[in-house]
């Protein structure tokens, strides 16, 4: 049997029971074997065709059967909700999150670092980092808020979710859409990574433009897992994210019980080392938009409600051209995170699993060291090799958790100090 099949936000049948997925029709009178026929949209019944995300899910139970939700106790970093005191225009930074207590999972180990806008307006996104050592054993989350794209850091993570199984490991990203039930295994004993939360138009693939129809993240790379489930007669735990709390209930059985599915709305994964890098081969540093993997738009074209950007190893071979990035003001706010390696224009203080934010019209670009040295150097060709970092950029400001903001580094602006005045005839 296939574990996963190849594309991007392709059309997918597939069945762990063979006979269990109709065949003609998505709701027939009996479906086969006793199973609920339940449709799950992502988008809006009547979204143009070629945006419209909805999956047929065929399962031993309906969802429906639950009992009510009560808020959720655990978690205490997760979803706490961002400052409203004014905030300040300052760039800050973060060290990598602390190591967690002893049998602390992947939901209560979560931590809400940066948010912007309500979840209920169907617009923004939110950036939380999590460590973890213990596996969901016997709950499950989903998130109705929004599509959770995890960017493992340390350790692997398998997710088993409604519609399959997805192993993923440092170097690789994964996709579960709004509203789809799973939980989180740690084939390492313990894994630390980011999520990126977005409640806004679901990503996609860039437009390429004058690319033309290869580079960048190319659909055949992205798998989509064949369809999983567990049957299970035992008390299951399901916590949600709704409007911006946790909530939670109990079942008395595993709600991962979905044994054929069909469509197009489904978890992902992509291995990053695939991303086809595009850059200059003669001068001048291109905009960042040319490391784009996946794209929300907002409602203005152009403007995105969150990008998801990553550089990494790549040639560098511009003549006459400071290679780094520049220094630039941005109408677009940009959350950084490090996967491994060193991040070309920050030669101190960004580890691996560190966060950095930079929100609209803040003055950022390299620090004085990495100034100095792209200043200096020789400019032959170069590698950079051994780096993966990433950016979650949005068209809405950033704000900080209160917890975000009691751990910010207290030094980040001292990377801009030292800088010598430029010298006039």
């Amino acid at each position: 049997m296939t574990d996963y099949f190849p594309g991007f936000g392709n059309h997918v049948s597939t069945e762990a029971v063979p006979g269990a997925l109709p065949v003609g029709r998505n709701s027939p009178q009996k479906p086969a074997f006793g199973l609920y026929a339940e449709q799950l949209s992502g988008t809006a019944f009547t979204a143009p065709r070629h945006e419209n995300r909805r999956s047929w899910l065929y399962r031993l139970r309906p969802t429906a059967e639950h009992p009510p939700f009560r808020r959720y106790e655990g978690a205490a970093n997760f979803a706490p909700g961002t400052v409203n005191d004014p905030l300040p225009p300052n760039r800050l930074r973060w060290n990598p999150v602390e190591a967690p207590a002893p049998g602390t999972d992947l939901v209560d180990g979560m931590t809400t670092m940066l948010a912007n806008r309500d979840p209920a307006d169907l617009e923004g996104v939110a950036v939380h980092v999590y460590a973890a050592n213990k596996d969901m054993e016997t709950r499950v989350f989903f998130d109705a808020d929004g599509e959770l794209l995890f960017i493992p850091q340390a350790g692997r993570l398998t997710l088993l979710t409604e519609l399959g199984r997805i192993d993923i490991a440092p170097g690789q990203i994964a996709l579960v859409p709004r509203g789809v039930r799973f939980r989180a295994l740690l084939p390492d004993g313990e894994a630390r990574g980011y999520v990126a939360e977005n409640h806004g138009a679901l990503f996609r693939l860039p437009d390429l433009g004058p690319i033309g129809a290869n580079g960048l993240a190319n659909p055949r790379d992205f798998e989509t897992p064949a369809a999983w489930f567990e049957d299970r007669d035992e008390p299951f735990e399901v916590i949600q994210k709704h409007l911006g709390s946790l909530w939670t209930t109990t079942l008395p059985h595993s709600p991962l019980d979905v044994v054929a599915w069909h469509g197009n709305l489904a978890p992902w994964r992509y291995d990053l080392a695939r991303f086809n890098t595009m850059n200059t081969v003669s001068f001048d540093h291109p905009d960042p938009s040319i490391f784009t993997v996946l794209t929300s738009p907002s409602d203005v074209p152009g403007r995105a409600n969150a990008d998801f950007v990553i550089f990494p190893p790549r040639w560098m071979v511009a003549e006459d051209t400071f290679r780094p990035p520049w220094f630039h003001r941005n109408i677009m706010s940009e959350a950084m995170g490090l996967i491994t390696g060193a991040y070309d224009a920050k030669a101190e203080g960004f580890a691996p699993g560190g966060l950095s934010l930079h929100n609209l019209m803040a003055g950022h670009g390299p620090d004085v060291t990495s100034w100095q040295g792209a200043t200096n150097a020789d400019l032959k060709p170069h590698k950079i090799a051994g780096t993966m970092a990433f950016m979650v950029e949005t068209c809405w400001p950033y704000k900080p958790t209160r917890h975000a903001l009691d751990r910010a580094q207290p030094d980040y602006d001292a990377a801009w100090e030292g800088f010598p005045k430029a010298q006039l005839p």
